[in-house]
């Protein structure tokens, strides 16, 4: 249920103020009004509208059902171990929210997040103030797609779209599609061209890639019972490297099944290096198509090995599966730059599926890292009373998933209801110039990337 906003004639003040209605944001509601804590959560558009408006329409989610756990709401249907589409997805979110009822806001933009000499918060939205006492940011790792700026060399004949932006093959002009970038929307667009019909390039990048199944089960299934999504980012040597690697891609379509780019290959999908330019309506490509799909298969066959370890020192009667065998391999030209004319290739369409990026530019507290990156422990910045969640490796695998984004809520909730203020805060000044000073201007500023 959304809670009524205010005519904006005078200022709200709230326990609690969530920023974002997604998953994450929803989750430390339920937290929040399990304990009693008042708050309010505040949601730009509607809930679920990243699973409406940013998804395509085949899109389903890699992970298996049964990792759908949020607080008090575990995956209600009947098929644990398939694959629910976006429009199950939104579904599942709106049973959530009807299961709570949360003081829930939506259409309603936070444009300012300052902190207040009393060492309360300040949150300017679009349809009046709000204070608070605390303030946790839900704002999600999908904020501003990232287009490289080669893009502005491609002819205005060509359509170009951000993955974001891509709904299904029917929208796109006639023609071959190059797609850019191998994480998981790459891929799984690729291959819902590819399935439509349609001659597709696809320019690869460094993703790993992980098989579906393997002796006789999911991946995940296996992974989850040996620990690897509660495994917490304190626990590598160098947690920025993990937290901004590009995710293995898989995809559930119709079941379930392998990435397989070589098998791609085979059916007659162009696959090339990295692209690393654009001029005169020509693409270059680099040399690294061979190590690429290499490097993808390698991770995938040591995350086996270390399944095969795991059944071996559990004593686990599992059927042995033969290991997979490469079904194509690039040409000696792969191991060459190359470049490739748009026109020649009849080319029409470039789907960029090159990530995201954090636009936090409305939040004036000095909690940032060089890279514009919240610095956090667990979600808790150095700002006392101020929290992120759902962020990419909050604190495990599953930080901001529907697997473990209600633990990472539980945590949060805990240090909301410890969180005393015995100290007048006396004002936050920044080192130098002023806040909107800090970043540079819309025309040269550059989201920092978030997800891959």
């Amino acid at each position: 249920m959304s809670t009524n906003w205010p005519d904006g004639t005078e200022t709200v003040h709230r326990s609690v103020v969530v920023i974002g209605g997604g998953q994450a944001g929803l989750s430390m509601s339920w937290w929040l009004t399990h304990r009693g804590i008042d708050h309010v959560v505040l949601e730009r558009d509607r809930v679920a509208s990243e699973w409406r408006n940013r998804r395509w329409d085949s899109f389903c989610l890699v992970t298996p059902n049964w990792q759908c756990r949020l607080p008090g709401f575990p995956y209600p249907g009947d098929e644990p171990d398939g694959f629910i589409l976006r429009d199950e997805i939104v579904q599942y979110l709106e049973k959530f929210v009807a299961s709570f009822d949360p003081p829930l806001i939506e259409g309603v933009s936070a444009t300012r997040l300052r902190g207040r000499s009393d060492g309360t918060f300040e949150i300017r939205t679009d349809r009046g103030t709000i204070t608070a006492d605390q303030v946790v940011v839900a704002t999600g790792p999908y904020q501003v797609p990232r287009i490289p700026r080669m893009a502005e060399r491609i002819t205005d004949r060509i359509t170009q779209l951000h993955s974001s932006a891509y709904k299904n093959p029917e929208q796109l002009p006639e023609g071959a599609v190059l797609v850019v970038g191998t994480g998981q929307s790459g891929c799984q667009i690729a291959e819902d061209l590819h399935l439509a019909g349609r001659t597709v390039h696809l320019a690869t990048g460094t993703a790993p890639r992980v098989a579906r199944w393997y002796r006789g089960r999911d991946v995940v299934a296996w992974l989850d019972d040996m620990g690897t999504y509660t495994r917490g980012i304190d626990q590598f040597d160098d947690a920025d490297a993990v937290r901004f690697r590009a995710n293995h891609y898989v995809t559930g379509r119709d079941g379930g099944h392998d990435i397989d780019l070589r098998a791609f290959a085979v059916q007659g999908m162009a696959l090339h290096g990295r692209l690393t330019g654009i001029s005169n309506g020509r693409l270059t490509f680099g040399p690294d198509l061979r190590s690429n799909l290499d490097n993808a298969d390698q991770v995938s066959e040591s995350i086996k090995d270390s399944i095969d370890a795991y059944i071996e020192k559990a004593g686990i009667d599992a059927p042995v599966e033969d290991r997979y065998v490469p079904v194509w391999e690039p040409g000696p030209e792969a191991d060459d730059p190359a470049d490739l004319s748009l026109e020649d290739a009849g080319i029409t369409t470039v789907i960029w599926s090159t990530g995201y990026g954090r636009d936090d530019r409305w939040v004036e507290l000095p909690i940032f890292n060089g890279r514009g990156y919240p610095t956090h422990d667990r979600g808790v910045t150095s700002q006392p009373g101020l929290y992120f969640i759902g962020l990419p490796w909050q604190h495990t695998w599953g930080s901001g998933r529907f697997a473990g984004v209600a633990a990472d809520a539980e945590h949060l909730a805990k240090k909301i209801v410890a969180t005393r203020r015995s100290a007048v805060v006396t004002g936050l000044h920044w080192l130098a110039g002023t806040p909107q000073e800090t970043y540079p201007t819309d025309d040269d500023w550059s989201a920092p990337r978030t997800v891959a």
